[in-house]
């Protein structure tokens, strides 16, 4: 896990959302133990009290869930990552439909310009 972290956002919710991406993609299933506080703490090197924080998070958020003695496992209930697909599906277009249109671009540009971007790939790579 990448430990080159934004100053603009705080570390402990910029771990939930790489965590929150790898149980969207499916590298993390539903059921599967976390790494623990300490694990995930020397991994991303990062003081244990932010993994907790992390954690706590996550679990306010209903996606994991801790067993006393155990640890802290994603959430069985596949339809609560569905609903996190779906939230974090919408929060993304949402950000590149604000900004579009921050740069005066229509609907029509914009898929316009989303259908050549998929075509063709970045112009900007070349």
């Amino acid at each position: 896990m990448a430990n080159d972290f934004s100053a603009s956002k705080p570390i402990y919710k910029q771990i939930a959302e790489q965590l929150l991406k790898k149980m969207v993609r499916e590298e993390i299933k539903p059921g599967e133990k976390l790494p623990s506080v300490r694990e995930l703490a020397v991994q991303t090197q990062v003081n244990p009290n932010t993994i907790q924080r992390t954690y706590n998070e996550m679990e306010r958020m209903g996606v994991v869930e801790t067993r006393r003695g155990q640890g802290t496992f994603v959430v069985e209930n596949t339809e609560v990552i569905d609903e996190l697909k779906r939230e974090m599906r919408a929060e993304v277009i949402g950000q590149f439909v604000q900004s579009m249109e921050e740069l005066g671009l229509s609907k029509q540009d914009m898929l316009s310009e989303l259908d050549r971007y998929l075509q063709k790939g970045d112009p900007n790579e070349h």
